[in-house]
C-alpha cells in the first residue's frame, strides 16, 4: 500500500517537473520569437525608410526642375539641358510615329540564336519568349520594337478601367508589383500556369525598376496581352514612369542592353506607360489599382480622363493656350472633353482648391504640397535668381516677337483630374481615419479607414486591392479586411527579407493566397538565419547613410557638446542623429547596433564617426566638400546625367558635367566653384578623350564597405 503511495507521488512530481520544464522551455521561446520579431520589425523600418526617402528625393529634385521651367527661361547653350523632360506626348500624326518606330530597316543577322517572333502573336510565340528569358537569351532589338509597337496600338483603344468578369468556375489570378524580379514571374507562372482565356490574370503595376530583368517582364506580359487581350489586363504602377527610371534602374537597364537601338525603346516605353490602364474591375465588386484611393477618388472622372496625358503622373500636364483662347490639337487631333474645368495646378503654386479643408493647408513634402508660394518674397526671388544665374540660365524676358514661342502661350492645366491619378499611383493606407499628405513617400496620401469605406459605399464596392508596399509575408489585409495589399517581388530588400504572393479569386470573390520565395538560398535559411542576413544588410545600408551625412551629424552633436569633449548622451545622439536623417526610426534600439565606444553612459561620437568610414579616400580628389556632396547625393546626380545625356549615349561633355554640378547646387542651396568641379572633371577622364562615362562614374564613387574586399 505504502509502496503504491509513493510511485504515485514519484510520478506526481516527475510531471510536475516537466511541466514546469514545458513551461520554461514555452518562456524562453515566446521571449525568443519576441526579440525576432523586434529585430525583423527593425530592419523593415530601415529598408523602408531609407527606400521612401529615396522616393522623396526624387520627387523634389523634379520639383526643383519643374520651378527652374516655370520661372526662367534656359541661355541658349543650356536650353535643351532638362526642358526635354517636361515635353509631354508630342505633336505629330501617328504616322510620324509610325515611321519614327519603324523596325523594318533593322536586320537580324544568321548568328542570332535568340527567338524568332511572327506577328500576329500566337501563344507559340509568347511561350518560346518565356522559355528563351528563362535561359538569359536576349531578344533582337528588331522584335523588341515590333512587340512593343504592337503593344501601343493595342493599349490605345484599352478602356481607363478594364471590367473582368469570373464564370461560373473561372478564377482570376491577381500579381502585385514585380520589379525586375523575373524569376519571381517563371514561379508564378511554373505553380499557376501561362495566362490564358481559362487563366485571366491581373498585373497591379511596378513591372520595373530595381530589379536586373524588368524590361524581359515587360516583354512577356505585353506578348500575352497581344495574345489574350481579354484576359490579361495590366494596370499602371508608379514606376512605370520615365522620370522614376532614370534613378531606379530601368533606364540604365534598357541602354546596357540595347546600345544602339536603346533610346528608340525607351522612347516607345514611355508612350506605352502612359497608355496603360489605371485601375480593374473585378465583377463590379473588386477595385484593383496599383497604389490606392483619397477622399476625393472618384471612378466615373477616372474612366473619362486622357490618361495618355499623364506621361509623368510628377507633374500635371501642360496644354498650349493661344492668346486668342484657341486648344492647339494633341497628337491624336483631339479636343479637350470639357471647357470649365478647374485650371491651373502645378508643382510650384500651391491651390487651394484642392481637397476640402484644413488638412491641405499644412506643408507637406508631397506632389500637393509645395515648397514654394505662388506669393515669394523679394528675398527668395533674389536667392533664386542668383542660384538661377550660377547655374548658367536667364531670366525670362518680356514678351517681344524674338522670345520664346511658349512665352506666348498661358498653359493650363486640370488638377483635380491629375490628383486622381497620383492618389491612385501613390498612396498608401493608415490605420488613423482620415486623408492626409503623404509626406514620407513626397506623393499621394495617406488614407484611413472611413476613406474606404466611403468611397466603397460610393461605388458599390466590397473590396479594394492594392499593391506599392513591399509586405513580409507577401500580402496583408488592413481597414477591417476591406483593404488588401498584394506584393509579388520575393526576397525584395535582400535574400529572405519577404515572401511573395498573388491571389486566386473566384465568383465567390474571396482571396486566396499563394505564397513563395524565388531563392533557393532563403528556403534553406532557418528564422534567425533569415533576421539575422536582412539585419545585416540594413545595417549596412543604414551605416551608408550615416557615413554621407556624417558632417551634418559632427554638427548636430556638437550642439549637445559646448565643451568639445567628444561625448554626448544616449538621448542627444539619438534626437541629434534623427533631426539630421529624418528617417523616423527609433534610434536607441538601435544604438548597440551602431554604437561599441560607450563612457559611463556616454557616447563617444568621434570615435563612432570615424569608423563610419566605409570607403578608402580618393587622394585624387583634394576638395572634401565636394567629395562628401558627391557620395550623400549620388542617386540625384545620375538622375541629373541621364537627363542631361540627352542622346542616351552613356557619354557627356565636361560642359555638361559642369552644367549637372551647378544644377545640383542650385538645388542643393551650396557653393561649388568652377575650378573644383574641372579639378573632378580631369580627375576621372581616365582614357583623356575629353568625355565622361557616366556608368563609370557612377561605379567609380560608389559605397563599397571594407568587408566586400574580404
Amino acid at each position: 500500500m505504502g509502496c503504491g503511495m509513493a510511485k504515485k507521488e514519484l510520478q506526481l512530481k516527475k510531471c510536475e517537473r516537466a511541466i514546469r520544464a514545458a513551461v520554461l522551455i514555452q518562456r524562453w521561446y515566446r521571449q525568443y520569437a519576441a526579440r525576432l520579431e523586434v529585430r525583423r520589425r527593425c530592419t523593415w523600418n530601415i529598408f523602408q525608410s531609407i527606400e521612401y526617402t529615396g522616393e522623396q528625393d526624387q520627387i523634389k529634385l523634379y520639383n526643383f526642375f519643374g520651378h527652374l521651367m516655370e520661372h526662367f527661361t534656359p541661355s541658349s547653350s543650356e536650353r535643351n539641358l532638362i526642358s526635354h523632360i517636361f515635353r509631354e506626348n508630342h505633336i505629330c500624326r501617328d504616322i510620324e510615329w509610325e515611321r519614327y518606330f519603324c523596325y523594318r530597316s533593322i536586320e537580324v543577322p544568321d548568328t542570332y540564336n535568340g527567338p524568332h517572333l511572327t506577328f500576329p502573336m500566337t501563344i507559340c510565340g509568347a511561350s518560346a519568349l518565356v522559355e528563351a528569358f528563362k535561359h538569359h537569351q536576349q531578344l533582337h532589338s528588331r522584335y523588341v520594337l515590333q512587340l512593343l509597337g504592337e503593344t501601343w496600338r493595342l493599349l490605345r483603344i484599352l478602356p481607363n478601367i478594364n471590367h473582368v468578369s469570373t464564370g461560373h468556375t473561372e478564377e482570376v489570378t491577381i500579381c502585385g508589383d514585380l520589379h525586375g524580379h523575373l524569376e519571381d514571374l517563371l514561379l508564378v507562372f511554373y505553380k499557376n500556369g501561362l495566362p490564358s482565356s481559362e487563366k485571366p490574370y491581373v498585373f497591379n503595376g511596378d513591372f520595373v525598376d530595381r530589379g536586373k530583368n524588368s524590361l524581359e517582364i515587360l516583354l512577356i506580359l505585353f506578348a500575352f496581352l497581344l495574345v489574350y487581350p481579354n484576359d490579361v489586363h495590366l494596370n499602371r504602377g508608379n514606376h512605370e514612369d520615365h522620370i522614376v527610371n532614370m534613378r531606379y534602374g530601368f533606364t540604365k537597364e534598357v541602354l546596357g542592353k540595347y546600345r544602339v537601338h536603346g533610346k528608340k525603346i525607351l522612347k516607345l516605353l514611355q508612350k506605352i506607360f502612359s497608355w496603360l490602364p489605371l485601375a480593374t474591375l473585378i465583377d463590379q465588386k473588386v477595385l484593383i489599382v496599383h497604389g490606392g484611393i483619397s477622399d476625393t477618388t472618384d471612378l466615373n472622372v477616372i474612366a473619362h480622363v486622357d490618361r495618355h496625358k499623364y506621361v509623368s503622373a510628377l507633374r500635371p500636364p501642360k496644354h498650349r493656350q493661344a492668346l486668342n483662347g484657341s486648344w492647339s490639337q494633341n497628337m491624336d487631333n483631339r479636343n479637350e472633353r470639357e471647357e470649365g474645368r478647374r485650371r491651373v495646378w502645378s508643382l510650384t503654386y500651391h491651390s487651394s482648391g484642392l481637397g476640402p479643408g484644413p488638412k491641405h493647408e499644412v506643408q507637406h513634402r508631397s506632389l500637393h504640397n509645395l515648397s514654394v508660394s505662388s506669393h515669394v518674397s523679394c528675398s527668395v526671388e533674389e536667392e533664386l535668381k542668383k542660384r538661377r544665374r550660377q547655374a548658367g540660365f536667364t531670366l525670362k524676358k518680356s514678351r517681344s516677337s524674338d522670345s520664346d514661342p511658349e512665352s506666348d502661350e498661358t498653359m493650363e492645366t486640370d488638377g483635380q483630374e491629375w490628383k486622381q491619378i497620383v492618389d491612385m499611383l501613390w498612396s498608401d493606407p493608415m490605420p488613423q481615419d482620415g486623408c492626409t499628405p503623404n509626406e514620407v513617400r513626397g506623393g499621394g496620401c495617406y488614407w484611413g479607414p472611413d476613406v474606404t469605406e466611403e468611397v466603397l459605399r460610393r461605388h458599390n464596392l466590397q473590396l479594394l486591392i492594392r499593391s506599392h508596399e513591399c509586405k513580409q509575408d507577401g500580402y496583408e489585409f488592413c481597414h477591417n479586411r476591406r483593404v488588401l495589399t498584394i506584393f509579388s517581388a520575393s526576397n525584395y530588400y535582400e535574400v529572405g527579407s519577404n515572401r511573395g504572393a498573388y491571389i486566386r479569386m473566384g465568383p465567390d470573390l474571396v482571396p486566396h493566397f499563394i505564397q513563395y520565395q524565388a531563392s533557393g538560398t532563403s528556403r534553406e535559411l532557418t528564422l534567425r538565419q533569415s533576421v539575422g542576413r536582412t539585419e545585416r544588410s540594413a545595417l549596412r545600408a543604414l551605416r551608408e547613410q550615416l557615413f554621407v551625412h556624417k558632417s551634418d551629424l559632427i554638427g548636430a552633436f556638437q550642439e549637445h557638446d559646448p565643451e568639445n569633449t567628444g561625448l554626448i548622451s544616449l538621448k542627444h545622439w539619438a534626437s541629434a542623429t534623427e533631426r539630421v536623417l529624418k528617417l523616423g526610426l527609433p534610434w536607441r534600439v538601435l544604438r548597440s547596433q551602431l554604437f561599441n565606444h560607450q563612457q559611463d553612459g556616454s557616447l563617444d561620437y568621434r570615435q563612432w564617426i570615424r569608423e563610419l568610414s566605409i570607403t578608402e579616400p580618393r587622394p585624387e580628389i583634394s576638395n572634401t566638400s565636394i567629395l562628401e556632396t558627391m557620395y550623400k547625393n549620388h542617386y540625384n546626380l545620375e538622375t541629373i546625367f541621364r537627363i542631361i545625356d540627352t542622346d542616351h549615349s552613356g557619354l557627356i561633355s565636361f560642359e555638361e558635367f559642369r552644367q549637372t554640378w551647378k544644377l545640383l547646387s542650385s538645388h542643393l542651396k551650396t557653393e561649388i566653384s568652377d575650378e573644383a568641379i574641372a579639378d573632378l572633371a580631369l580627375s576621372i577622364d581616365f582614357n583623356k578623350d575629353g568625355s565622361i562615362d557616366i556608368n563609370e562614374f557612377m561605379e567609380a564613387f560608389r559605397l563599397v564597405h571594407p568587408t566586400t574586399h574580404m
